[in-house]
């Protein structure tokens, strides 16, 4: 890493050690009864037994069902957008990956899934690049979509969506809980959701005295000449710097608008938190070149938070709906104790 950063803000991902979360005098889950109809982003989805061919696209869809020891039910694997989570990359080397971003319907349907789990609708939604759900449940295949997808959201083929709601680790839960009630996996789901609480309220609490002092703009990347998609007040950034009392400058319901660098320097955030990816679509996906850009461009370079060297990498994964929006959480808490700005 670049000394340019203060604080390293690579979350640390601990799921790989997760470990089992007392439960005591907590009575064993009901297990699930078939044939299994749930709503589901505007649609009845139904399970007539337990699915044991999965093809999951979204990277966060794949880890979900990792945690929820669903691994040997995964036969296929899709966009990714970076390394899978410590401890299952000897599991996950062993699972087809069908393509680093948008697999083909013949990929998909050549796994012979009974279920294809999906972490975002722009690939198999009502304008799917993938496919449309309907075009999956007419071959007998349930498409189930993650809640935080389509929850409070409004998306489209010519953007990244708006969300007229903000989002919360809730619709994160509900999509393991629900996972967990199709495979009849309910005392591993509720175990998940359990630790992903805890650690969440300790990272609060690690910088609960900087709550209305600090202001952010969360950096995702940018096309070529192009001004930069910065995350919007409801998405999972937004969440982010919500529980942890840090004023969002964007304010648009778009979840991942483009602003530029002027509009931003002018709103002067104490923090810049640099999305870190291995994705390749944009110029700007790579971590170095925002440094080398927030170093050398006329106008960003002038900006508080790159002077005082108040720049923090974030995994991109946290910064979408994700089990991973807590490591952000996390991670931003110990940058900011790191960096003083938590007192």
């Amino acid at each position: 890493m670049t000394s340019f950063l203060k604080p390293s803000l690579r979350a640390v991902f601990l799921f790989a050690a997760l470990a089992p979360v007392a439960l005591a005098g907590k009575a064993q889950a009901a297990e699930t009864n078939y044939p299994l109809t749930l709503e589901n982003c505007g649609r009845k989805v139904t399970f007539q037994k337990a699915p044991t061919k999965t093809v999951s696209i979204g990277q966060s869809s794949t880890e979900i069902l990792y945690l929820l020891g669903l691994a040997d039910r995964v036969v296929g694997t899709a966009l990714w957008v970076g390394p899978v989570l410590r401890g299952y990359e000897e599991v996950n080397a062993k699972i087809d990956r069908l393509a680093d971003n948008d697999p083909s319907f013949e990929s998909v349907l050549a796994k012979k899934p009974d279920i294809v789990a999906v972490q975002f609708q722009w690939q198999i939604g009502p304008e799917g690049v993938v496919a449309k759900p309907e075009q999956l449940e007419e071959l007998g295949i349930p498409v189930y979509t993650s809640p935080s997808d389509c929850v409070g959201k409004e998306n489209s083929a010519a953007s990244d969506g708006a969300r007229h709601q903000g989002f919360t680790m809730d619709r994160v839960y509900q999509e393991i809980r629900e996972l967990a009630q199709i495979y009849d996996v309910q005392d591993k789901g509720d175990e998940v959701v359990a630790t992903l609480k805890k650690r969440e309220e300790a990272a609060r609490a690690k910088a609960a005295s900087a709550n209305g002092k600090l202001s952010a703009v969360f950096w995702f990347s940018s096309a070529a000449d192009a001004d930069p998609y910065v995350a919007g007040k409801n998405g999972a950034p937004g969440y982010i710097m919500s529980a942890l009392g840090i004023d969002n400058i964007i304010k648009t319901d778009d979840e991942w608008p483009t602003v530029g660098w002027e509009t931003i320097a002018k709103a002067d955030p104490t923090v810049i938190v640099a999305g870190s990816m291995e994705r390749r679509r944009y110029p700007l996906d790579s971590l170095e070149a925002k440094l080398e850009f927030l170093k050398a461009d006329s106008v960003a370079s002038l900006m508080s938070a790159v002077k005082n060297g108040y720049v923090f990498d974030m995994d991109a994964q946290a910064m979408n709906p994700t089990i991973r929006t807590v490591d952000g959480i996390e991670a931003l808490a110990d940058a900011i104790a790191e960096a003083g700005l938590a007192k």
